[in-house]
């Protein structure tokens, strides 16, 4: 079954309006995985406005799930995880100032640099995931560089998805085919929710992991957190 691992940056947003600890991230980490979420999440940010550097060094020994550190992978960044040394280390191309992750990297163009990444956190044992776009040229470049996985950028699908589920999601489809064929795991993520997650996961052949944070959290100031991770789970339960 297709692994949920959960973003807990929004838990962090929250906490840090008040500057206090409440919401406390390690507490709601750990709630998380006791409610049967495959993994944790998160990504931070050069100006620390959701997760802090802090927040990674404590989760790490406390968790008991994988541990996936996603962003833009900077000189601080790359320090980050190869201190922390998390399950898996996601590759995001972001700009330092984005809201949120807007597309996937152009690997062609930034081959020498992401393949001397990964050989990195290759020799400290950390599990490498590129993110990209549903491309198949791009997920062939993606494979050269030696990742283990590629995580597929999928708002286009989450945008498309009212107007023509089929159509919208036949392109991941296939860059999941060619992953496969390539020897690259595949996860997912952005913008993936109650509504749209179930269709997803059941035509994504060989969907190894999808991360969901935002619409998650907004869920369960609704439903409860408890609940909500079980939702998630129920959805991915019915992807085969």
């Amino acid at each position: 079954m297709t692994n949920l691992s959960v973003n807990i940056n929004k838990i962090a947003t929250l906490r840090n309006a008040r500057g206090e600890n409440r919401p406390c991230v390690t507490d709601a980490a750990l709630d998380i995985e006791r409610f049967g979420a495959d993994g944790i999440t998160v990504h931070p940010r050069p100006d620390e406005r959701h997760i802090r550097r802090d927040d990674v060094y404590r989760l790490r020994p406390l968790l008991r799930s994988e541990f996936n550190i996603e962003g833009n992978p900077t000189h601080e960044f790359v320090d980050l995880v190869l201190s922390v040394r998390p399950t898996q280390v996601t590759l995001v191309p972001d700009a330092p100032d984005a809201l949120t992750s807007s597309a996937g990297w152009d690997v062609e163009a930034n081959a020498e640099f992401l393949s001397s990444l990964v050989e990195r956190f290759k020799e400290a044992g950390i599990r490498s995931s590129i993110f990209v776009d549903a491309d198949p040229n791009v997920i062939r470049a993606a494979a050269a560089t030696g990742a283990d996985r590629i995580e597929l950028y999928t708002k286009p699908y989450a945008d498309a998805y009212d107007r023509d589920p089929e159509a919208a999601v036949a392109p991941f489809a296939e860059a999941a085919r060619v992953a496969r064929s390539l020897g690259l795991g595949v996860n997912a993520g952005h913008d993936l929710n109650l509504d749209n997650l179930a269709f997803f996961s059941r035509s994504i052949p060989f969907l190894s992991e999808v991360s969901i944070g935002h619409a998650l959290i907004c869920d369960a100031l609704y439903l409860g957190l408890e609940e909500t991770v079980r939702r998630y789970k129920a959805a991915l339960a019915n992807d085969r």
